[in-house]
């Protein structure tokens, strides 16, 4: 790749690809690749999928930036009205930007202004985004904010449920968090002072986790007795990934803001989040902006990937494709002892690997998923806190007999590592 650009970003790989479709990217040099990373769970409709596509050319050749301060356009209404209608029960009114980490600050900001409070809390193993304040929300690796201390201030960090990792009985784990989680009020934070509490249904960078039900309701509990908001980052989750067109959507719970990006516009910066008008309303006018957010033509990309989403029954295809891939790795565990625990919902799956003593082995999982890039072109890649943990994201337009395919390379690659 060219010599000037910049080596900040982590890469995992060094393929030039110059087209995308379905679940498969096609080099330079013609190597095709089944890509089971959704340009990290972004092209859930597919590569460059033919609806979308359209929609972006039809935009394109009319508008390019219709700023949203200077003047309303035919894209806002339609997107709007589409999130309205698929967002939990109380979510009517949206904020458009461009990026996760964005929606995810404009998110804290709405909680701040809407309650008057300075607090924000999140849980251990987080990822919600880059920028400074996301930074000091972000805790599943360290590395994303080694030497861009101090972070702002007002941000608490309680336990979230991880019962592989901690080695405790998932009841207990639950327990133990929830005792955390009050202790935290006592010492660390008054409830009084917290604007918002931040979760995300599947723990995303921080190890592909779902969140138990009974801690979920135990948190939204906690968040209605303080008058502390409950804020779902769907960034990741979003868009019918776990099988649902919202994660949260598996736990009967209304949030009180729902952040949303990664899937919206199958690709195009674009990015959300989701309020009452009631709470919307206490945002000051002019107070949040950005001269981006709400892209005519990446919210055209948005409208026709609901409408591939919803027409083309991708929510049900994620849970039957997610349900083919856990049982084929549950099968392949029996075998390969390399596999310590495989989890998920729809396709947002996780396979931990684990060393002979059963301990996280980050180099044995980088030696898989060299083996699957290099040997059976399968683009996969890893998270958690020690880079052990591999994540399945399969474009939801995955067939069967991809998925089949993968799990052949997976179990080629287990013979060879083990």
């Amino acid at each position: 790749m060219g010599e000037h650009l910049s080596d900040v970003w982590f890469r995992l790989t060094d393929l030039e690809v110059v087209e995308g479709a379905g679940a498969t990217v096609t080099t330079r040099t013609g190597e095709r690749y089944l890509d089971l990373t959704s340009g990290i769970g972004v092209t859930n409709t597919g590569h460059s999928h033919p609806r979308v596509v359209a929609a972006v050319r039809d935009q394109a050749e009319r508008f390019l930036h219709a700023q949203v301060n200077c003047y309303l356009h035919e894209q806002l209404t339609p997107l709007t009205d589409r999130l309205a209608a698929i967002t939990p029960a109380g979510i009517d009114r949206f904020f458009l930007a461009n990026s996760g980490a964005e929606a995810t600050e404009a998110a804290v900001k709405l909680a701040k202004q809407a309650t008057g409070r300075p607090g924000t809390i999140v849980f251990q193993g987080s990822f919600h985004g880059r920028t400074h304040l996301a930074m000091a929300m972000t805790t599943s690796k360290s590395v994303y904010r080694v030497g861009h201390h101090p972070l702002p201030a007002g941000v608490s960090v309680a336990p979230f449920p991880y019962p592989f990792l901690t080695g405790e009985d998932p009841e207990a784990s639950i327990d133990r968090c929830l005792r955390e989680f009050d202790l935290l009020l006592r010492t660390q934070t008054a409830a009084s002072e917290v604007a918002c509490v931040l979760l995300e249904p599947v723990l995303g960078e921080g190890g592909y986790v779902p969140a138990p039900r009974r801690f979920v309701e135990a948190v939204v509990e906690r968040c209605r007795a303080h008058g502390m908001l409950f804020v779902a980052d769907e960034v990741q989750t979003g868009f019918a990934r776990t099988g649902r067109m919202f994660a949260i959507d598996h736990y009967d719970i209304e949030p009180d803001i729902i952040v949303m990006a990664k899937g919206i516009a199958s690709g195009l910066p674009l990015s959300a989040i989701g309020a009452s008008a009631e709470l919307m309303a206490r945002w000051p006018q002019g107070s949040h902006g950005g001269t981006y957010g709400g892209n005519v033509v990446a919210c055209a990309a948005a409208v026709a990937t609901i409408d591939v989403l919803q027409e083309e029954g991708l929510a049900e295809a994620a849970a039957a494709r997610g349900a083919q891939l856990l049982a084929g790795l549950e099968a392949l565990a029996a075998d390969h002892p390399a596999i310590g625990e495989n989890r998920g919902l729809g396709c947002m799956v996780a396979t931990e690997v684990v060393d002979h003593e059963g301990c996280a082995d980050p180099q044995r999982a980088a030696a898989l998923l060299a083996h699957l890039r290099d040997h059976s072109r399968v683009l996969a890649m890893s998270c958690g806190p020690y880079g052990s943990t591999l994540r399945w994201i399969p474009p939801l337009v995955v067939t069967e007999d991809q998925i089949d395919e993968a799990l052949g390379a997976l179990s080629s690659a287990l013979e060879q590592v083990d």
